[in-house]
């Protein structure tokens, strides 16, 4: 093959590889949620209501079909964008689904950026200043971030931030434009990030170590090298493998954790949505939100596959 051939190839074929990825996330949704105990057409009706008030809506809604059935119909709505519709709110999933996910989506991409901002500095100082007060000092910040969990960080953060000090809004997420929705995203993008940039700063130093200790940079120290060029053309990049690695992974947590923060801080996103449909045993709902959040992290994962490409061009030959 021809160079322009190959450089189409490999990212059609990382794509390709996805697709089998894809079909085993939709089948476990579709598995998964029917397992789940309790039966939705009661729980909308009520206890009240008649067999034959149930058995008409249960047949209006396909649930009196056999799952292979049901499976078949539910790729076939997939197919044509078509997720169902909400037992609870009598609306298309998709739109329901829709009208959240720009939350989740701004929200985990914030907690990403402050996560990121925070972590690659923090971890090169650790990596330059192994043993010193510096390293030990971090050590111990990100072992705190680690040792404080959403749904603990969230309230203090509100007690502190909003409560005494009264810089930022508690909840939802603003209607007064870009600002008032960029303040009363602040403190639940904190509550998601900081637990990301404690995982990621002890990330970012052990790879560090391990570069700052290679041939290549005495080699470039010797060769006159200033040490920003040393650490950061050099070391830093060949350090990016393991850290996008780390990044791509901790992005399915920032959506898992997510559900917790938009609850805290009554965020309107998928979190929330999720919560509220498993409660109410809205099946086509839930399923929908399950499929939103896996298909996110697949495509994250893909992303983040090209990105070792662009980080480091010698993975393109392997």
């Amino acid at each position: 093959m021809t160079s322009s051939t190959l450089a189409i190839w490999r990212p059609l074929r990382r794509v390709l590889l996805t697709l089998p990825v894809l079909g085993v996330v939709v089948s476990v949704v579709f598995l998964l949620i029917h397992l789940v105990p309790g039966d939705p057409i009661v729980q909308m009706l009520g206890e009240g209501a008649t067999a034959s008030d149930i058995d008409s809506l249960r047949h209006a809604y396909g649930l009196d079909a056999p799952l292979a059935q049901q499976y078949v119909h539910y790729w076939r709505g997939i197919l044509h964008a078509d997720l169902g519709s909400s037992l609870r709110l009598h609306d298309s999933v998709l739109h329901l689904i829709l009208q959240r996910y720009p939350y989740t989506l701004a929200l985990t991409l914030a907690a990403l950026v402050i996560g990121i901002a925070g972590s690659i500095p923090a971890g090169i100082a650790s990596a330059l200043r192994r043993n010193h007060w510096q390293d030990r000092t971090l050590g111990v910040v990100s072992l705190v971030g680690l040792s404080f969990p959403n749904f603990a960080l969230g309230p203090i953060l509100i007690l502190i931030f909003s409560i005494a000090l009264g810089w930022f809004p508690v909840s939802t997420a603003g209607t007064g434009g870009v600002r008032d929705f960029l303040l009363h995203l602040v403190l639940p993008a904190l509550t998601l990030g900081l637990s990301f940039a404690a995982v990621l700063t002890r990330m970012v130093r052990t790879a560090m170590l391990e570069e700052l200790g290679q041939d290549y940079i005495r080699t470039a120290r010797a060769k006159g090298l200033t040490e920003s060029q040393v650490v950061y053309r050099h070391a830093l990049r060949n350090a990016l493998i393991p850290i996008l690695t780390v990044i791509g992974l901790q992005f399915g947590s920032l959506l898992a954790g997510a559900i917790v923060t938009e609850t805290i801080f009554s965020w309107p996103g998928i979190g929330r949505l999720t919560l509220s449909a498993i409660s109410n045993r809205d099946y086509a709902l839930v399923q929908g939100c399950i499929l939103a959040v896996g298909l996110t992290y697949v495509a994250v994962n893909l992303l983040t596959d090209i990105a070792y490409t662009i980080a480091n061009p010698r993975i393109r030959g392997s």
